[in-house]
Protein backbone atom coordinates (compact mmCIF):
# COMPACT_ATOMS: atom_id res chain seq x y z
CA UNK A 1 0.00 0.00 0.00
CA UNK A 2 1.11 3.51 -0.99
CA UNK A 3 -0.01 7.12 -0.44
CA UNK A 4 -0.01 9.99 1.21
CA UNK A 5 -1.67 11.35 4.54
CA UNK A 6 -2.77 15.44 4.50
CA UNK A 7 -3.84 15.05 7.87
CA UNK A 8 -7.40 15.77 7.21
CA UNK A 9 -7.41 13.48 4.90
CA UNK A 10 -6.21 9.93 3.84
CA UNK A 11 -4.83 8.96 0.06
CA UNK A 12 -3.19 5.89 -1.11
CA UNK A 13 -3.08 3.01 -3.47
CA UNK A 14 -4.48 -0.55 -2.09
CA UNK A 15 -3.97 -3.10 -5.13
CA UNK A 16 -5.98 -1.91 -7.69
CA UNK A 17 -8.10 0.65 -5.79
CA UNK A 18 -7.70 3.96 -5.04
CA UNK A 19 -8.54 4.75 -0.99
CA UNK A 20 -9.58 7.82 0.03
CA UNK A 21 -10.34 7.84 3.80
CA UNK A 22 -11.83 11.14 5.74
CA UNK A 23 -9.97 11.77 8.92
CA UNK A 24 -11.32 14.08 11.12
CA UNK A 25 -12.73 11.76 13.40
CA UNK A 26 -12.72 14.06 16.46
CA UNK A 27 -14.94 16.65 13.81
CA UNK A 28 -16.92 13.23 12.61
CA UNK A 29 -15.06 13.84 9.78
CA UNK A 30 -16.90 17.00 8.69
CA UNK A 31 -15.64 18.10 5.63
CA UNK A 32 -13.37 21.21 4.83
CA UNK A 33 -12.13 23.23 1.60
CA UNK A 34 -8.49 21.23 2.33
CA UNK A 35 -10.25 18.14 2.17
CA UNK A 36 -12.32 19.03 -0.76
CA UNK A 37 -8.90 19.66 -2.69
CA UNK A 38 -7.23 16.74 -2.04
CA UNK A 39 -10.04 14.76 -2.70
CA UNK A 40 -10.45 16.30 -5.71
CA UNK A 41 -6.83 16.27 -6.92
CA UNK A 42 -6.75 12.37 -6.37
CA UNK A 43 -9.45 11.51 -8.19
CA UNK A 44 -8.25 13.76 -11.45
CA UNK A 45 -4.90 11.82 -11.17
CA UNK A 46 -6.60 8.52 -10.72
CA UNK A 47 -8.56 8.89 -13.82
CA UNK A 48 -5.96 8.52 -16.61
CA UNK A 49 -4.05 5.79 -13.73
CA UNK A 50 -4.27 2.23 -15.19
CA UNK A 51 -3.35 1.12 -11.87
CA UNK A 52 -6.15 2.48 -9.87
CA UNK A 53 -9.33 0.70 -11.24
CA UNK A 54 -11.67 1.56 -8.34
CA UNK A 55 -12.36 3.88 -6.15
CA UNK A 56 -12.78 3.23 -2.40
CA UNK A 57 -14.43 6.13 0.20
CA UNK A 58 -14.71 5.63 3.94
CA UNK A 59 -14.57 7.64 7.13
CA UNK A 60 -12.09 7.20 9.77
CA UNK A 61 -13.28 6.75 13.16
CA UNK A 62 -16.35 4.66 14.82
CA UNK A 63 -19.17 7.37 14.49
CA UNK A 64 -19.58 7.62 11.06
CA UNK A 65 -18.31 8.37 7.52
CA UNK A 66 -19.06 12.54 7.29
CA UNK A 67 -21.78 14.57 9.25
CA UNK A 68 -21.66 17.59 6.93
CA UNK A 69 -19.02 20.23 5.34
CA UNK A 70 -17.59 22.54 8.24
CA UNK A 71 -20.57 25.07 8.69
CA UNK A 72 -18.60 26.66 12.17
CA UNK A 73 -15.82 27.65 9.82
CA UNK A 74 -18.28 29.20 7.54
CA UNK A 75 -20.20 31.06 9.91
CA UNK A 76 -16.81 32.48 11.17
CA UNK A 77 -16.00 33.62 7.66
CA UNK A 78 -19.35 35.30 7.41
CA UNK A 79 -17.93 38.65 9.30
CA UNK A 80 -15.77 38.73 6.13
CA UNK A 81 -18.16 38.55 3.27
CA UNK A 82 -19.43 35.66 1.62
CA UNK A 83 -16.07 35.12 -0.72
CA UNK A 84 -14.64 31.83 1.27
CA UNK A 85 -18.68 29.82 0.97
CA UNK A 86 -18.67 30.54 -2.51
CA UNK A 87 -15.45 29.60 -3.32
CA UNK A 88 -16.04 26.18 -0.94
CA UNK A 89 -19.46 25.67 -2.33
CA UNK A 90 -18.39 26.27 -5.90
CA UNK A 91 -15.19 23.63 -5.18
CA UNK A 92 -17.46 21.26 -3.28
CA UNK A 93 -20.32 20.85 -5.84
CA UNK A 94 -17.71 20.44 -8.74
CA UNK A 95 -16.35 17.68 -6.62
CA UNK A 96 -19.79 16.54 -5.95
CA UNK A 97 -20.39 16.80 -10.05
CA UNK A 98 -17.04 14.70 -10.73
CA UNK A 99 -18.23 11.54 -8.61
CA UNK A 100 -21.62 11.62 -10.07
CA UNK A 101 -19.78 11.02 -13.33
CA UNK A 102 -16.80 9.28 -12.56
CA UNK A 103 -15.35 7.21 -15.44
CA UNK A 104 -14.31 4.23 -12.94
CA UNK A 105 -16.10 2.15 -9.96
CA UNK A 106 -16.35 4.62 -6.97
CA UNK A 107 -17.34 2.72 -3.51
CA UNK A 108 -18.62 4.91 -0.75
CA UNK A 109 -18.77 2.75 2.58
CA UNK A 110 -21.89 4.82 4.54
CA UNK A 111 -21.42 3.45 7.83
CA UNK A 112 -22.39 5.26 10.73
CA UNK A 113 -23.53 9.32 10.28
CA UNK A 114 -23.84 10.38 6.88
CA UNK A 115 -25.10 13.53 6.49
CA UNK A 116 -24.94 17.10 4.26
CA UNK A 117 -21.70 17.55 2.30
CA UNK A 118 -21.10 13.51 3.03
CA UNK A 119 -24.59 12.75 1.27
CA UNK A 120 -22.30 15.10 -1.84
CA UNK A 121 -19.67 12.75 -1.80
CA UNK A 122 -21.07 9.01 -1.48
CA UNK A 123 -24.62 9.86 -2.91
CA UNK A 124 -23.47 10.35 -6.01
CA UNK A 125 -21.38 7.06 -6.13
CA UNK A 126 -21.57 4.10 -8.85
CA UNK A 127 -21.98 1.75 -5.37
CA UNK A 128 -23.36 2.82 -2.22
CA UNK A 129 -22.90 0.81 0.23
CA UNK A 130 -24.90 1.39 3.93
CA UNK A 131 -24.88 -1.01 6.96
CA UNK A 132 -27.19 -1.65 10.26
CA UNK A 133 -25.36 1.77 12.23
CA UNK A 134 -25.66 3.71 9.04
CA UNK A 135 -27.84 7.11 9.68
CA UNK A 136 -28.45 9.28 6.36
CA UNK A 137 -30.31 12.32 6.71
CA UNK A 138 -30.37 15.72 4.51
CA UNK A 139 -30.85 18.04 7.76
CA UNK A 140 -30.29 21.67 6.14
CA UNK A 141 -33.63 23.54 6.61
CA UNK A 142 -33.04 23.37 10.32
CA UNK A 143 -29.48 25.87 9.97
CA UNK A 144 -31.41 27.98 7.79
CA UNK A 145 -30.23 26.08 4.43
CA UNK A 146 -31.73 24.04 1.49
CA UNK A 147 -30.40 20.36 1.12
CA UNK A 148 -27.36 20.78 -1.20
CA UNK A 149 -24.58 18.64 -2.74
CA UNK A 150 -27.02 17.39 -5.00
CA UNK A 151 -29.50 16.57 -2.58
CA UNK A 152 -32.30 18.23 -4.44
CA UNK A 153 -31.75 15.98 -7.17
CA UNK A 154 -31.64 12.47 -5.01
CA UNK A 155 -34.52 13.49 -3.34
CA UNK A 156 -36.52 14.40 -6.43
CA UNK A 157 -35.73 11.15 -7.47
CA UNK A 158 -37.05 9.04 -4.42
CA UNK A 159 -40.44 7.73 -4.57
CA UNK A 160 -43.36 9.59 -4.44
CA UNK A 161 -43.56 11.94 -1.74
CA UNK A 162 -40.75 10.43 0.25
CA UNK A 163 -38.04 12.87 -0.71
CA UNK A 164 -40.27 16.09 -0.06
CA UNK A 165 -40.36 14.63 3.44
CA UNK A 166 -36.97 14.07 3.76
CA UNK A 167 -36.03 17.30 2.50
CA UNK A 168 -38.48 19.16 4.69
CA UNK A 169 -37.96 17.21 7.55
CA UNK A 170 -34.52 15.99 7.66
CA UNK A 171 -35.72 12.15 8.96
CA UNK A 172 -32.97 9.76 9.20
CA UNK A 173 -32.53 7.35 6.89
CA UNK A 174 -31.48 3.71 7.87
CA UNK A 175 -30.53 0.41 6.32
CA UNK A 176 -33.58 -0.61 4.14
CA UNK A 177 -34.73 3.20 4.50
CA UNK A 178 -31.79 4.43 2.75
CA UNK A 179 -32.31 1.81 -0.20
CA UNK A 180 -35.83 2.20 -0.86
CA UNK A 181 -35.45 6.35 -1.48
CA UNK A 182 -32.28 5.42 -3.38
CA UNK A 183 -29.76 6.47 -1.34
CA UNK A 184 -28.31 3.61 -1.01
CA UNK A 185 -27.44 0.45 -3.31
CA UNK A 186 -26.22 -2.72 -1.27
CA UNK A 187 -26.88 -3.30 2.71
CA UNK A 188 -23.48 -4.76 3.95
CA UNK A 189 -22.77 -5.96 7.65
CA UNK A 190 -20.86 -3.89 9.75
CA UNK A 191 -18.33 -6.62 10.69
CA UNK A 192 -17.79 -7.43 7.12
CA UNK A 193 -16.40 -3.75 5.70
CA UNK A 194 -12.95 -4.75 6.27
CA UNK A 195 -13.23 -7.79 4.15
CA UNK A 196 -15.46 -6.25 1.75
CA UNK A 197 -12.69 -3.70 1.05
CA UNK A 198 -9.67 -5.94 0.33
CA UNK A 199 -12.08 -8.00 -1.90
CA UNK A 200 -12.37 -5.14 -3.93
CA UNK A 201 -8.84 -3.92 -3.60
CA UNK A 202 -8.11 -7.81 -4.90
CA UNK A 203 -10.72 -7.78 -7.24
CA UNK A 204 -10.20 -4.73 -9.82
CA UNK A 205 -12.79 -2.64 -11.01
CA UNK A 206 -14.24 -5.19 -13.68
CA UNK A 207 -15.74 -7.14 -10.87
CA UNK A 208 -17.29 -4.54 -8.02
CA UNK A 209 -20.54 -5.34 -8.66
CA UNK A 210 -19.72 -8.97 -8.33
CA UNK A 211 -17.65 -8.39 -5.08
CA UNK A 212 -20.36 -5.93 -3.45
CA UNK A 213 -23.34 -8.88 -4.01
CA UNK A 214 -21.03 -11.80 -2.70
CA UNK A 215 -21.01 -9.94 0.53
CA UNK A 216 -24.94 -8.10 0.48
CA UNK A 217 -27.39 -9.05 2.72
CA UNK A 218 -30.93 -7.99 2.18
CA UNK A 219 -31.86 -5.53 5.02
CA UNK A 220 -34.40 -5.63 7.72
CA UNK A 221 -37.94 -4.59 6.74
CA UNK A 222 -37.82 -0.14 6.45
CA UNK A 223 -40.39 1.41 8.51
CA UNK A 224 -39.94 4.35 5.71
CA UNK A 225 -41.34 2.24 3.09
CA UNK A 226 -43.87 0.97 5.49
CA UNK A 227 -45.27 5.01 6.30
CA UNK A 228 -44.75 6.03 2.53
CA UNK A 229 -48.11 5.70 1.97
CA UNK A 230 -48.73 8.06 4.68
CA UNK A 231 -45.90 10.74 3.76
CA UNK A 232 -47.64 10.39 -0.03
CA UNK A 233 -50.80 11.47 1.98
CA UNK A 234 -49.20 14.54 3.45
CA UNK A 235 -46.64 14.98 1.70
CA UNK A 236 -48.48 15.54 -1.91
CA UNK A 237 -49.39 19.29 -2.25
CA UNK A 238 -47.40 22.03 -3.65
CA UNK A 239 -47.50 24.52 -0.58
CA UNK A 240 -45.45 23.88 2.79
CA UNK A 241 -48.58 25.55 4.40
CA UNK A 242 -50.80 22.78 2.99
CA UNK A 243 -48.54 19.76 3.81
CA UNK A 244 -48.59 21.42 7.43
CA UNK A 245 -52.31 21.82 7.97
CA UNK A 246 -52.49 17.98 6.78
CA UNK A 247 -50.42 16.99 9.14
CA UNK A 248 -52.31 19.19 12.22
CA UNK A 249 -55.29 17.49 10.54
CA UNK A 250 -53.89 13.67 11.24
CA UNK A 251 -54.12 12.04 14.70
CA UNK A 252 -51.50 9.79 14.05
CA UNK A 253 -47.90 10.35 16.61
CA UNK A 254 -46.11 10.36 13.54
CA UNK A 255 -47.66 13.31 12.47
CA UNK A 256 -47.69 15.39 15.80
CA UNK A 257 -44.01 14.57 16.02
CA UNK A 258 -43.48 15.47 12.50
CA UNK A 259 -45.61 18.94 13.02
CA UNK A 260 -43.42 19.82 15.84
CA UNK A 261 -40.66 19.74 13.72
CA UNK A 262 -41.56 21.03 10.64
CA UNK A 263 -42.20 24.24 13.25
CA UNK A 264 -38.77 24.35 14.31
CA UNK A 265 -37.44 24.48 10.69
CA UNK A 266 -36.82 28.09 8.64
CA UNK A 267 -39.86 29.17 6.70
CA UNK A 268 -37.75 30.23 3.96
CA UNK A 269 -35.96 27.45 4.05
CA UNK A 270 -38.98 25.00 3.73
CA UNK A 271 -40.24 27.11 0.87
CA UNK A 272 -37.23 27.00 -1.19
CA UNK A 273 -36.21 23.41 -0.60
CA UNK A 274 -40.02 22.59 -1.39
CA UNK A 275 -39.37 24.76 -4.70
CA UNK A 276 -36.18 22.98 -4.91
CA UNK A 277 -37.20 19.73 -5.39
CA UNK A 278 -40.09 20.45 -7.26
CA UNK A 279 -38.49 22.13 -9.90
CA UNK A 280 -34.85 19.34 -9.87
CA UNK A 281 -37.85 16.66 -11.13
CA UNK A 282 -36.86 18.30 -14.43
CA UNK A 283 -33.89 19.33 -14.66
CA UNK A 284 -31.53 17.02 -17.25
CA UNK A 285 -28.87 16.11 -14.78
CA UNK A 286 -27.10 16.30 -11.47
CA UNK A 287 -24.79 18.93 -12.25
CA UNK A 288 -27.89 21.50 -13.45
CA UNK A 289 -29.33 20.93 -10.04
CA UNK A 290 -25.97 21.82 -8.21
CA UNK A 291 -26.47 25.17 -10.47
CA UNK A 292 -29.65 25.75 -9.08
CA UNK A 293 -28.58 24.84 -4.99
CA UNK A 294 -25.74 27.31 -5.47
CA UNK A 295 -28.05 30.17 -6.36
CA UNK A 296 -30.29 29.10 -2.92
CA UNK A 297 -27.08 28.54 -0.65
CA UNK A 298 -24.55 32.06 -1.40
CA UNK A 299 -28.40 33.64 -0.92
CA UNK A 300 -29.46 32.27 2.34
CA UNK A 301 -25.39 33.02 2.82
CA UNK A 302 -25.72 36.32 2.55
CA UNK A 303 -29.47 36.85 3.57
CA UNK A 304 -28.37 35.73 6.86
CA UNK A 305 -30.82 32.77 7.79
CA UNK A 306 -27.85 30.06 7.31
CA UNK A 307 -25.90 32.50 9.75
CA UNK A 308 -28.36 32.64 12.21
CA UNK A 309 -29.25 28.62 12.30
CA UNK A 310 -25.71 27.59 12.96
CA UNK A 311 -25.19 30.10 15.55
CA UNK A 312 -28.68 28.47 17.40
CA UNK A 313 -27.54 25.29 16.80
CA UNK A 314 -23.87 25.31 17.17
CA UNK A 315 -22.29 28.03 18.78
CA UNK A 316 -24.65 29.58 21.17
CA UNK A 317 -26.47 26.56 21.56
CA UNK A 318 -29.58 28.28 22.39
CA UNK A 319 -31.63 26.69 19.97
CA UNK A 320 -34.19 29.78 19.49
CA UNK A 321 -33.12 31.13 16.02
CA UNK A 322 -34.23 34.30 14.94
CA UNK A 323 -36.12 33.30 11.53
CA UNK A 324 -36.35 36.03 8.78
CA UNK A 325 -39.59 35.95 7.86
CA UNK A 326 -40.88 34.22 11.00
CA UNK A 327 -43.65 32.40 9.62
CA UNK A 328 -44.37 30.32 6.35
CA UNK A 329 -47.65 33.23 5.54
CA UNK A 330 -44.59 35.87 5.53
CA UNK A 331 -42.58 33.27 2.41
CA UNK A 332 -44.40 35.27 -0.52
CA UNK A 333 -44.22 33.38 -3.92
CA UNK A 334 -42.18 36.86 -4.89
CA UNK A 335 -39.15 35.66 -2.09
CA UNK A 336 -38.65 32.09 -3.51
CA UNK A 337 -39.03 33.37 -6.49
CA UNK A 338 -36.38 35.58 -6.07
CA UNK A 339 -33.81 33.70 -4.27
CA UNK A 340 -34.37 31.10 -7.09
CA UNK A 341 -33.57 33.39 -9.98
CA UNK A 342 -30.12 32.96 -11.34
CA UNK A 343 -26.71 34.64 -9.98
CA UNK A 344 -25.78 38.26 -11.88
CA UNK A 345 -23.66 37.89 -14.44
CA UNK A 346 -20.39 36.48 -13.45
CA UNK A 347 -21.39 34.95 -10.65
CA UNK A 348 -23.20 31.49 -11.51
CA UNK A 349 -21.75 28.33 -11.09
CA UNK A 350 -20.34 26.81 -14.13
CA UNK A 351 -19.38 23.38 -13.95
CA UNK A 352 -16.99 21.75 -16.75
CA UNK A 353 -15.15 18.52 -16.54
CA UNK A 354 -12.08 19.92 -17.71
CA UNK A 355 -12.38 22.86 -15.20
CA UNK A 356 -9.48 22.73 -12.42
CA UNK A 357 -11.10 23.98 -8.84
CA UNK A 358 -9.32 24.63 -5.68
CA UNK A 359 -6.82 27.61 -7.59
CA UNK A 360 -6.57 30.60 -5.44
CA UNK A 361 -7.71 31.09 -1.50
CA UNK A 362 -10.52 29.17 -0.26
Amino acid sequence: MSGRSDGEVIIRRDGRAGRITLNRPKALNALTHGMVCAIWDSLQTWKTDANVELVILDGAGERGLCAGGDVRAMYESASSGSGLARKFWSDEYHLNALIGSYPKPFVALMDGIVMGGGIGLAGHASHRIVTERSQLAMPETGIGLIPDVGGTWLLARAPGAVGVYLGLIGERMRGAGTIFAGFADSYVAYSRLDELTAALAQAGGAHVTAVVDRFATAPPASDLAARAGEIDGIFQFDRVEDIRDALAVSQSEWAVRTLDELNRRSPLALKLTLAAIRAARQLPSLAAALVAEYRLTVRLFEHGEFIEGVRALLVDKDKSPKWRPSSLDDVTPDIVARFMARLPDGEELEISASQWICLGPP
